[in-house]
């Protein structure tokens, strides 16, 4: 009897294990990087893309969006995304020393509110970070898009301005990066 109840025990065992290796082998929302690099500039942004999958994305609590307005977003999935700048920019206009930096967003109907963060210690990518350790926060105007399946950010210059990009659903976040 004793033994029929270890076999059984481990076989439950053995699938928890196998369902934890699936899904950090193949995550629903995969691990991505984004990058600019030009000359002696590089900033890297590391996060996980998640995917619409037919949900409502960004709007009113009410109608079940995934992340409802007003509400904090790590910007991605899994773990919290991080920003490293290895020279001093202007981030939307406001000053930002070079450094790795959490970044995440509360969204609206008209603007997202853009923060980067210096608890970058934190795993826990479902927590919302301590707000006193905010570096910075911009708000930047949402634009309406063609949809998109999977969140992305990407980076491209224009003129003087590096532009990163954030669109997810039909949203896109353009947040101007400047050289001090």
């Amino acid at each position: 009897m004793k033994k029929k109840i270890f076999i059984g025990l481990g076989l439950l065992l053995l699938a928890f294990v196998g369902w934890v290796a699936y899904g950090l082998l193949f995550p629903k929302s995969p691990k991505a990087s984004a990058s600019f690099n030009e000359g002696d500039v590089n900033i890297v942004v590391s996060y996980s893309q998640p995917f619409k999958r037919g949900r409502v994305i960004f709007g009113e609590a009410s109608t079940g969006a995934l992340q409802p307005y007003g509400k904090y977003w790590r910007l991605g999935a899994n773990a919290p995304t991080e920003i490293t700048f290895n020279k001093n920019v202007t981030f939307a206009g406001k000053p930002v020393n070079a450094g790795t930096y959490r970044m995440y967003a509360v969204p609206g109907a008209q603007s997202f509110q853009i923060s980067l963060n210096s608890e970058i210690d934190s795993f826990s990518g479902a927590g919302e970070p301590d707000y006193s350790l905010d570096v910075v926060k911009v708000e930047i105007p949402v634009a309406i898009v063609s949809e998109t399946e999977q969140f992305t950010i990407t980076f491209a210059k224009d003129a003087d301005v590096i532009n990163m990009d954030l669109v997810w659903d039909k949203t896109q976040i353009r947040v101007p990066i400047t050289i001090r």
